[in-house]
């Protein structure tokens, strides 16, 4: 589903922030409109009434769903931090026994996770640090589990190499995956995913 901004073409929809991409609710509207703005500026260069316009409706009628901008930002990367910490569990529990499985089921999420949601990797990447500190500190909670998932399984894929090195592989892969808003764009969908998920089971497994 794709969404048109005045003047610009197609807008991509961040999957990542609906429960039905085909009907997303207001406040999901909302949300995405947000995390493209914000990608394209940063949080702190957009206004309330910015993101009102890009959903059609006026700045002041963005405050029935959201208190306030600082509280679309806590919500959007809550949202990603959950989705991606319950995906990757269900991941690695749908793979069976076998790490190398496990570990192919992973890259596959996060690749498709990265090429559905490049507003929403850039945001996260840049502006984590704006939010509040009880915010941010749970936005860090979930990430550190979901990059714990990985290190499990990479530990089982490399035995005797230590947990630190293991998170030090993983938080590597997530660099590769996570470049994808900078190449977005350059290839189609299926050839990037391919040399995506090539490079991170090689940076993973070597």
């Amino acid at each position: 589903m794709t969404s048109t901004r005045a003047g610009r073409g197609p807008v991509s929809q961040d999957t990542a922030l609906h429960a039905d991409a085909d009907r997303p609710s207001r406040r999901e509207q909302i949300l995405q409109a947000a995390a493209q703005l914000f990608a394209e500026r940063g949080s702190r260069a957009v206004g309330v009434d910015d993101i009102g316009a890009a959903v059609g409706v006026t700045g002041p009628a963005i405050y029935r769903h959201f208190a306030s901008k600082d509280a679309i930002l806590a919500e959007m990367l809550l949202r990603i931090s959950e989705r991606l910490l319950a995906g990757g569990s269900e991941q690695v529990a749908g793979a069976g026994a076998d790490p190398a499985a496990q570990l192919r089921a992973l890259i596959a999420f996060q690749v498709d996770f990265a090429l559905d949601n490049p507003a929403l990797i850039s945001v996260q990447d840049r502006d984590l640090g704006s939010l509040a500190d009880a915010d941010a500190a749970q936005v860090r909670r979930l990430q550190r589990r979901y990059v714990e998932v990985w290190v499990s399984v990479l530990s089982r894929l490399h035995p005797g190499t230590d947990a630190a090195t293991c998170r030090a592989r993983a938080h590597a892969v997530f660099g590769l995956i996570n470049s994808t808003p900078h190449s977005a764009g350059r290839l189609g969908r299926p050839a990037m995913a391919t040399l995506l998920t090539d490079m991170a089971w090689a940076a993973a497994t070597s």
